[in-house]
C-alpha cells in the first residue's frame, strides 16, 4: 500500500481525476487528490489555461504543497499533464518520494532526481505538449540523473487519452496504462 498525491490536468479536479483516485484506492493505495484552483474545472483546454494564467503558477504550487504537508515524505507524486508537471516541481522539495507518476506529460527536473528513484511516463506517441525531441533529451538527462524510468508511449491517441469524458479518450490505451500504473505502486 502506498500514499499516492495525484495532481489533476490543466482542466482542473475532473471525474476522471477522481475515477483514477478510486481505481488507485480499490487497488489498497491511499490516494489524495488535491484542487489546486478551487473552483469547479473547465470544459476546454482553452478554459482551463486561461483558468491556471488567472490563478498563477505559483498560487497552484503553494496549493499542491499544502496539500503534501501533512502526507509521508515517501508519497507518490503523480499527476495528469499539467499535474504531472506539478509533480515533478515538487520533486527537489520531496527527496524521499517513493516514485514519480506522470500520465499525458513529462515532469521532474534531473538534478532533483535521486539514484533509483522510480519515475514512469505514460505519454501519447506523438504528443502534441511534448515534442518527440525534449521527450528524447528529458529520457536522457533523467537516466543520466539516476532515476530508473519506464516510458510507455501509446500510439495515435490524444493527450488526455485516459480521461473517458473527452473525446480524446482511447479506451485501448486506457486499458494497457492503468495495470502498467497498478504494477508500478505495487512494487514501491
Amino acid at each position: 500500500m502506498r500514499h499516492v498525491v495525484l495532481f489533476h490536468s490543466v482542466y482542473g479536479l475532473r471525474p476522471a481525476v477522481r475515477a483514477a483516485a478510486d481505481r488507485l484506492r480499490a487497488a489498497g493505495h491511499q490516494v489524495s487528490t488535491p484542487d489546486l484552483y478551487g473552483v469547479p474545472a473547465t470544459d476546454s483546454v482553452e478554459d482551463g489555461f486561461a483558468l491556471l494564467d488567472k490563478i498563477g503558477h505559483e498560487v497552484v504550487l503553494d496549493r499542491a504543497r499544502a496539500a503534501l504537508r501533512d502526507l509521508p515524505p515517501e508519497t507518490v507524486l503523480a499527476g495528469f499533464s499539467m499535474g504531472a508537471g506539478v509533480a515533478g516541481a515538487l520533486l527537489a522539495e520531496r527527496p524521499a518520494a517513493a516514485g514519480l507518476l506522470l500520465l499525458h506529460g513529462t515532469g521532474g527536473a534531473p538534478d532533483a532526481v535521486r539514484p533509483g528513484l522510480p519515475v514512469q511516463l505514460h505519454l501519447a506517441d506523438p504528443d502534441p505538449y511534448d515534442a518527440p525531441d525534449e521527450v528524447d533529451e528529458w529520457q536522457h538527462a533523467m537516466t543520466d540523473a539516476g532515476a530508473e524510468l519506464t516510458v510507455f508511449g501509446y500510439p495515435g491517441v490524444g493527450h488526455l487519452f485516459t480521461d473517458p469524458n473527452l473525446a480524446e479518450y482511447s479506451p485501448a490505451a486506457a486499458a494497457s496504462a492503468w495495470p502498467r500504473v497498478l504494477a508500478f505502486l505495487a512494487a514501491r
